[in-house]
């Protein structure tokens, strides 16, 4: 059986892991190949684990059981001339580029009054300026190829708040409407731009002392604690519900779906 993504290439940032590794795997048992970037590599402020080059190798190896081939590389989305290298790399092995989903982004609890500006500084580099930096190198490959899909990882927090997340909920809304302006100039190219709003998540994000921090800024205002309760009795999505979204938007069954937000989040954003 032939895959809806049979023939095409997919640029995935944040990679390694969670979201992105689910992306990269459902892609590519689409018929995708996979330029894959991740930092691999620690990030001050976070409070979770930071992806390793051995979990890189193994979404590597994933996709490769797939019969599909990868390019992997280490890399910084905020680092706009590395990910021109690692794109144009890409291109050069795999032929072409037709889909490119900008997933990597960070999440540092931290009550308004807590935050710091170093704090601000590098989410809003990550989640808003990586985000710009990921379609600014992918998307003159799909002018080139004649049209494409382009999907922006925000939030839950993109379409309503995140609370105890100022910084957070700033670089996802960001991210929202990047969604709108690059679809409006990108359209006459034949190129569709699309975010997904996740609500929470089973993904490493949750490991190390993230529980603790959430759990302490909850405590900060208990009335707000409790914004997005889901409507379904499922309290976190798996990775993989994600990457079916994902996968949707990126094939020519949403062929004309553009500047949608598409939430997968279990109806949190209307509680």
């Amino acid at each position: 059986m032939t895959g809806r993504l049979e023939g095409k290439v997919a640029f995935i940032t944040g990679a390694a892991r969670g979201q992105g590794r689910a992306h990269a795997v459902k892609l590519a048992s689409e018929g995708a190949d996979i330029i894959a970037l991740d930092l691999a590599g620690p990030i001050p402020l976070v409070p979770y684990d930071s992806s390793t080059p051995e979990d890189l190798a193994e979404t590597v190896r994933l996709v490769e059981g797939l019969d599909r081939r990868i390019v992997a590389e280490q890399g910084d989305v905020r680092d706009l001339a590395r990910m021109k290298e690692i794109v144009a790399k890409g291109v050069a092995e795999l032929g072409h580029l037709d889909i490119v989903v900008a997933n990597a982004g960070i999440c540092i609890p931290a009550t308004w009054d807590e935050t710091t500006p170093e704090m601000f500084q590098v989410t809003m580099d990550t989640n808003v300026t990586g985000v710009w930096n990921t379609v600014m190198v992918g998307a003159p490959y799909l002018v080139t190829a004649g049209g494409g899909s382009i999907i922006l990882t925000s939030s839950y927090a993109g379409k309503k708040m995140q609370p105890f997340m100022v910084h957070y909920t700033a670089s996802k809304h960001a991210v929202t409407g990047m969604t709108r302006a690059f679809a409006a100039e990108l359209g006459k190219h034949n190129i569709r731009v699309n975010s997904v709003h996740p609500g929470a998540v089973n993904t490493p994000m949750g490991s190390g002392d993230m529980i603790e921090a959430i759990t302490r800024t909850n405590a900060s205002n208990p009335p707000l604690a409790a914004m997005g309760t889901p409507f379904l009795p499922v309290w976190a999505a798996e990775a993989e519900d994600i990457a079916n979204a994902v996968a949707f938007l990126a094939s020519d069954d949403a062929r004309l779906i553009t500047a949608e937000h598409l939430s997968i989040d279990a109806g949190s954003q209307y509680f």
